[in-house]
């Protein structure tokens, strides 16, 4: 596969340090902006892994943040998601908060996001579906390269980012 420029490089840098200095093995592909589910869908038919949708909402008060983690195939309405996660009425996060907590810019959002929520506001909810997987693999909070890590390993790096997290059914 090509090589691809890297928009931000020191988002990317400072996510790959992190799993560096986790002693987190990942694998990295560059490739063209991809946004959306659909577009990454070509880019990542030789990457072995699960990959995921990444969704950003906030309260209707606009004092919690949640990102919620499910597999890329699933979908989800906001009105259901709304009863499962039982927080009260959701609407997604503007990219001024995308990028104040997560520091991503919209089209970006991922797990990794995370390294930039130094108060652990963000509370995550992850797709149960996921824990069968191996792999998984996120945006480096740069939707021009994609990073697979492994699934113990991506558990072990949301251990250590400190932030609230709960397992849901999808």
């Amino acid at each position: 596969m090509p090589s691809y420029p890297i928009k931000h490089p020191e988002r990317v840098k400072k996510v790959t340090d992190t799993l560096e200095k986790l002693g987190i093995a990942y694998e990295m592909e560059t490739h063209p902006p991809i946004p959306t589910i659909e577009e990454a869908v070509k880019w990542w038919a030789n990457m072995e892994s699960r990959h995921c949708k990444n969704l950003f909402f906030r309260n209707h008060k606009g004092n919690r943040h949640y990102l919620v983690i499910i597999d890329h195939t699933s979908t989800l309405g906001i009105h259901e998601l709304e009863k499962r996660l039982r927080q009260g009425k959701l609407s997604f996060a503007s990219p001024e908060r995308m990028m104040r907590y997560l520091g991503v810019e919209p089209g970006s959002v991922s797990a990794f996001g995370l390294i930039n929520d130094n108060t652990h506001h963000v509370h995550v909810f992850l797709d149960k579906s996921l824990i069968t997987s191996t792999r998984i693999s996120f945006h480096p909070n740069d939707n021009t390269a994609t990073i697979v890590i492994s699934w113990s390993d991506f558990m072990r790096y949301l251990e250590w980012t400190g932030n609230g997290l709960e397992f849901m059914e999808v």
